[in-house]
């Protein structure tokens, strides 16, 4: 060959050598390369294209239902239609709202809270566009699906309240979680949750919320559901049972009316809260799609505080229902027997003051039966000064009244009564008389309802009840009070005579059940001083603005033979406890009696005082005991 000729193959070999080596090397790369996507990462980019396909939603779950101690739900679910984003799957988040609020309507307000909402959580989070869809809105964004990526629409569970107004203080109410609730457990942040804000729905938030479930959905390319893949419902929260009979709260709420104020009736057995009332009430479903400005303007400006629950967290002086705490002090303490006498001339002078016995003319001699039946003033005042406000107040706490009663209702009051240790902490200077002001329930003292039927409670079983409104926890027998039963039964007689002699301040009230006595004491309690001016020239509360009348207050417990249960009613400025609270403790026990919904097993029968008429006003809040404190106490009121 000739030499040139071997030049040039010499070339082109070399050449063709570096260009199969070339591809050679591109082949192997290629080689290699399809070797870690298919074999090694290939599980990984099945992953990813199923992300393609396959949408994972979280589904909130099913809340936890509140009953009464029948089983009838006091708070329950329904189902509804809900829309919701999930961010991650839109293309363009503001496209797919404008397109959204086209479709079925957005406000300016739904708006913003879908922005802050989105802004708030991941972006895998489905955010609610809108609950409680109709058919027509729902279809409609069905149809519309191709220009709302992103968009499911789904059904979800809403909270409903069946005894609306009637039990809204104590079960309470749920509303959309905040960012911190958020913060603080993210299952929070899903469509449709909601969290207990008060009640017994606060109470039991850990128990009733239950698990989030999720559910998987094969998409087509614009984001429409093809099938769903798979669905974990989660775990639905669990039920909580109350003590509650719910027919026998309406009842009470019955008798009421139109007044304000609270009442509580307790199974003086066990402690069990058997009915507990509020009044005036609210509607506790506004809560849970949004309450309006304007609605919440109207609540918080009444007068009557509607959202404020009296039974637990309103603080009132107890007046003359205080006396058989008093009583109970003063026996322990040997200050009196039960056949000790004050004569009570209709007022008693204390210093350079006269405080007035309620009777202007006064009771003449008075044993202790006497005093507790006619609730004489001057004997309480005599026999408080004779014990002291330290051992008064000792025995207010041994009866529940101003002590932790470890009651599941949040936001509970515990009361509050003076000692010498609290008035030297406020450099006070504490007289014999502010002692003989409070031996009638006045003064600084301020207790709540639930805490004065716990004290009648325990003054009929003669234990320390504790009451409480969980039903399926495990009950104790409560121990005994550290009272010489000659003591409980000489203040028990005393409140027997209350209602059952023809002079006693509650005869009006006797049940009408032959052959069964209730056992009560009616108070009175002012929340102004009277001047001796107005005690001089006689006064009626009754035609004062209503703000300033006194509070009339009743308690109560039946069978006396056989305590069975125990109430405790207040009406706000009600004037006479005789006149106005005493009534609906009686229409409220001769119920309680014929029902016995103490009694285990299925309930009783229909209500027999009919429906009741929710009202729409209420009374203005108490105050705090601390706060009530700082002020002057009345003094020179008498109160029966």
């Amino acid at each position: 060959m000739p030499r040139r000729e071997q030049r040039r193959s010499s070339v082109f070999a070399r050449r063709a050598l570096v260009v199969g080596g070339v591809q050679l090397a591109a082949f192997g790369l290629l080689a290699e390369r399809l070797w870690q996507m298919q074999v090694v990462d290939a599980g990984r980019y099945r992953t990813m294209a199923n992300k393609n396909r396959i949408s994972a939603r979280l589904l909130a779950p099913e809340r936890g239902r509140i009953l009464d101690r029948f089983g009838l739900p006091l708070a329950d679910n329904r189902q509804v239609w809900r829309a919701s984003l999930i961010a991650g799957e839109a293309r363009d988040v503001h496209a797919t709202l404008d397109a959204f609020e086209r479709i079925v309507g957005l406000t300016p307000a739904e708006r913003r809270r879908i922005m802050r909402d989105l802004f708030q959580h991941r972006r895998f989070v489905p955010v609610t566009l809108r609950s409680f869809l109709t058919w027509e809105e729902m279809a409609r964004i069905e149809v519309h699906a191709p220009e709302l990526p992103g968009v499911a629409v789904d059904i979800g569970h809403s909270r409903v309240y069946p005894y609306g107004r009637l039990l809204a203080h104590t079960v309470g109410y749920v509303a959309r979680p905040n960012q911190k609730d958020v913060r603080r457990d993210p299952q929070l942040a899903l469509p449709g949750m909601r969290i207990g804000r008060t009640g017994m729905e606060a109470y039991g938030e850990a128990r009733l919320r239950g698990t989030a479930g999720v559910e998987q959905l094969e998409v087509d390319a614009l984001g429409r559901v093809v099938r769903r893949l798979d669905r974990q419902a989660g775990v639905a929260g669990k039920d909580l049972q109350l003590t509650l009979d719910a027919a026998l709260h309406a009842d009470l709420r019955a008798a009421m009316g139109e007044q304000t104020g609270a009442a509580v009736v307790l199974d003086a057995t066990n402690g069990e809260v058997l009915a507990m009332v509020s009044t005036p009430s609210f509607d506790p479903s506004l809560f849970n799609q949004g309450v309006s400005q304007a609605q919440w303007n109207d609540w918080v400006t009444n007068e009557r505080a509607p959202l404020q629950d009296r039974s637990t967290e309103g603080l009132y002086p107890p007046g003359s229902t205080f006396k058989p705490t008093v009583a109970l002090a003063a026996l322990k303490a040997g200050t009196i027997t039960d056949k000790t006498t004050v004569f009570c001339p209709g007022y008693i002078d204390i210093g350079n003051k006269r405080f007035h016995c309620w009777l202007s003319g006064g009771h003449g001699k008075q044993d202790l039966h006497q005093a507790i039946q006619n609730s004489c003033d001057v004997f309480f005042y005599t026999v408080a000064m004779r014990t002291g406000i330290d051992r008064i107040a000792t025995m207010a706490h041994a009866l529940g009244l101003a002590a932790p009663l470890g009651f599941e209702v949040p936001g509970t009051q515990t009361g509050f009564i003076p000692t010498l240790e609290w008035a030297r902490a406020r450099h006070r200077l504490w007289t014999i008389g502010d002692t003989a002001v409070h031996g009638i329930g006045q003064g600084f003292t301020l207790l709540t309802p639930l805490a004065l039927a716990t004290m009648v409670a325990r003054i009929a079983s003669g234990r320390a009840l504790l009451p409480r409104l969980v039903r399926d926890e495990v009950v104790r027998d409560a121990p005994m009070l550290d009272l010489d039963p000659k003591w409980l039964q000489a203040v028990r007689g005393g409140m027997w005579a209350v209602v059952n002699d023809p002079h006693g301040t509650g005869a009006a009230v006797k049940l009408d059940i032959p052959g069964v006595a209730m056992a009560g004491k009616t108070g009175t309690a002012q929340v102004v001083d009277v001047s001796q001016a107005q005690y001089r020239a006689g006064y009626d509360t009754a035609k004062w603005p209503w703000k300033l009348r006194p509070h009339g207050l009743f308690i109560a417990y039946a069978p006396y033979d056989a305590p069975r249960y125990a109430t405790a009613v207040v009406i706000e400025h009600g004037n006479e406890g005789a006149a106005s609270a005493a009534p609906v403790a009686k229409a409220v026990m001769e119920r309680v009696l014929r029902r016995d919904p103490a009694q285990r097993g299925t309930p009783p029968g229909p209500t027999a005082m009919g429906t009741t008429a929710m009202g729409t006003t209420g009374a203005g809040k108490m105050g705090t005991a601390e706060a009530a404190a700082g002020e002057a106490a009345p003094a020179g009121v008498a109160a029966r």
